[in-house]
């Protein structure tokens, strides 16, 4: 009987990461709860400044988690059963996402389809529609509100539609990327990953500057009932996953420069295409459902 071979299996020490990013994402939670409120009322209050520690923190965290993931990586700690555990991680934290946007995409479909039409008489719910709100139409978007609030859908057009296309642009690139890191042509990998990052920051600035015509010019804000919660939630959370997904890829470019991945030793880069791809995918939906449809 063969004896079978065992591979080491690195356990790393105990590390104060994981409580500094959890007070991190608590300051966050509280600070954007509160500034959203100071916001809506035209107070000023501490919670802006309480969301800035949080992502002051949250980015401490993560620059000396990577750190200490390369050290342990670099110093040849790792074994091919720890890559593959690593894998399977990977594929199932990319699993909780898809589940944490079907909860998003779960509360636009059941507004639009079962709440607004219940609201407008459909179903036999006449007597719904007169005691709570007569003169409701059921209609999507949903640009009215019951205290006569009129807002105006954000349209597909310009910038949704530029931002996709910069979205779909930056797959193409970060998979080239990739081919030319598979085939050790360094000078592919380091353009393409750097236009791929480039992509990610302009596609961020343009969401920001939509964010402002929407507040400035359209009249769409969070307190646009449920038309304008499900649009910043969804498209806000999508915006906070390209930021990190952003941060991630010039992480890896810093990585590249150091000449850290060879073409049969780079996981942490394929974990990062993984990812920015599911973002891709995610806002081509998101584009679909809350721009278009």
């Amino acid at each position: 009987m063969a004896q079978q071979e065992y591979q080491k299996y690195y356990v790393p020490d105990q590390s104060i990461w994981p409580i500094v990013g959890a007070v991190a994402l608590f300051l966050i939670a509280v600070g954007a709860g509160n500034y959203v409120v100071e916001v809506s009322k035209g107070k000023e209050g501490i919670g802006g400044y309480i969301l800035v520690l949080g992502l002051i923190t949250l980015l401490v965290m993560v620059t000396g988690w990577f750190k200490n993931q390369i050290d342990e990586s670099m110093s040849g700690l790792y074994s091919a059963q720890l890559g593959r555990s690593y894998r399977q991680g990977m594929a199932w934290f990319i699993f909780s996402e898809v589940m944490f946007f079907a909860a998003f995409f779960g509360a636009l479909f059941y507004a639009r389809m079962i709440a607004v039409p219940w609201l407008g008489g459909a179903s036999n719910n006449a007597m719904t529609n007169e005691v709570l709100w007569p003169t409701f139409e059921a209609m999507w978007p949903l640009t009215g509100t019951p205290d006569g609030t009129q807002t105006t859908a954000m349209a597909a057009t310009g910038l949704p539609l530029i931002n996709t296309a910069i979205l779909l642009v930056s797959s193409v690139t970060l998979h080239y990327a990739h081919v030319g890191l598979e085939q050790n042509k360094r000078k592919q990998l380091t353009a393409l990953l750097g236009v791929t990052i480039l992509l990610g920051a302009v596609f961020l600035v343009l969401q920001v500057w939509e964010y402002i015509h929407a507040y400035r010019d359209l009249g769409l804000t969070l307190q646009s009932g449920v038309y304008g919660n499900t649009f910043f939630m969804l498209t806000g959370f999508h915006g906070l996953h390209v930021t990190l997904g952003t941060i991630i890829l010039i992480v890896l470019f810093f990585r590249v420069i150091k000449g850290h991945f060879t073409p049969k030793e780079h996981f942490a880069f394929q974990a990062g295409s993984w990812y920015w791809h599911f973002v891709d995918v995610v806002w081509v939906m998101l584009f679909f459902f809350v721009y278009v449809l």
